[in-house]
């Protein structure tokens, strides 16, 4: 009996000994991050908005980590495409993740996933709100929301208001609009925001729930009118133009997101020394100003609120596609 509680013994202290050396190979590697290139996976084709915010940060947090910042462009299915690699990669704070809303929190609740939005990423920042702006053909006369209603109960469901798909941030916002509202507007879902984009912009759809990225160019050269911000807050490259929520409905919100994140089971103290380093980043008047220019409100903070976002939002949105009966296409 005493010869199997010491081989019992001598087994127990073995597993201790590799816990802690574990541990302490945690603790060394995080005082050490980064020592080799990081991949960073946005789950859009080079050129896209995304991808130009995260090459942004990219170029700016290289001499913070003083190692390269590698930025993967790995596009399709709505993001799930790329969100899936950087899912199923080590957790070992290599493998970056441009996240955003529909790989995150729209598509869960329209399809089966490859990967668990909530529990499969550890969330690092929040980078950007994106506000979304409801713009009209200017043949339609329109100059506010409230011209917008008057118009729509005069005419129920004969508006048409175009998105790039079922489900997509554009046509939610849409739904919530309507329901704030209570006015009717036909849906024209696309394969594609630009596409639906210059179709408000030839007059063969009426209105546009869109990032202001993909309309500022087309507001400015007054090809489209912008006529409520759906935002919390006015943006500054369109000052004159209300929110939603200024015009009446108050707590009116559908602005989408940017976020970063990275696998589960990365080190604590990894994402805080990348969440400090990007909230830096995101400090820098260079870098908020070329965010602003782009239509985007930096924001950063712990990684608490984007963890708080990612619920909200998941829950917000399953509300919404499910009293709308929303189906992908």
């Amino acid at each position: 009996m005493s010869m199997l509680y010491f081989v019992l013994l001598r087994r127990f202290a073995l597993v201790l000994f590799v816990a802690l050396l574990g541990t302490h190979a945690n603790v060394a590697s995080a005082q050490d991050y980064p020592n080799r290139p990081i991949r960073f996976i946005v789950p859009f084709t080079p050129g896209a908005g995304a991808d130009t915010v995260a090459r942004l940060l990219a170029q700016h947090l290289f001499p913070l980590l003083g190692q390269p910042i590698v930025v993967e462009n790995r596009g399709g299915a709505s993001g799930m495409i790329g969100t899936d690699i950087a899912a199923k990669a080590p957790p070992d704070g290599y493998t970056w993740v441009f996240g955003h809303d529909p790989a995150f929190t729209i598509n869960p609740h329209l399809r089966k996933m490859p990967y668990d939005a909530l529990r499969d990423f550890a969330p690092v920042s929040l980078l950007t709100r994106v506000p979304l702006v409801l713009v009209a053909n200017p043949s339609l006369g329109l100059t506010d929301l409230a011209g917008l209603i008057a118009l729509a109960q005069k005419n129920p469901g004969k508006l048409t208001i175009a998105s790039s798909g079922n489900g997509t941030s554009g046509h939610l916002a849409a739904e919530v609009l309507m329901s704030a509202t209570q006015i009717k507007l036909l849906h024209v879902p696309y394969k594609g925001q630009a596409e639906a984009v210059m179709d408000t912009v030839s007059g063969r759809t009426d209105l546009n729930f869109s990032a202001i990225p993909n309309i500022l160019s087309l507001a400015h050269s007054a090809r489209l009118t912008v006529i409520a911000n759906g935002s919390s807050k006015r943006f500054s490259g369109l000052p004159t133009v209300m929110t939603v929520a200024e015009s009446g409905f108050a707590g009116f919100d559908v602005s989408a997101w940017h976020g970063l994140l990275m696998p589960t089971g990365v080190s604590a103290d990894v994402i805080k020394k990348v969440n400090g380093l990007v909230n830096l980043v995101l400090q820098n008047p260079e870098v908020a100003n070329k965010l602003s220019s782009l239509g985007l409100y930096p924001i950063g903070g712990s990684p608490d609120v984007l963890a708080q976002l990612l619920k909200t939002d998941s829950e917000r949105w399953a509300n919404v596609i499910r009293e709308a009966n929303i189906r992908e296409d």
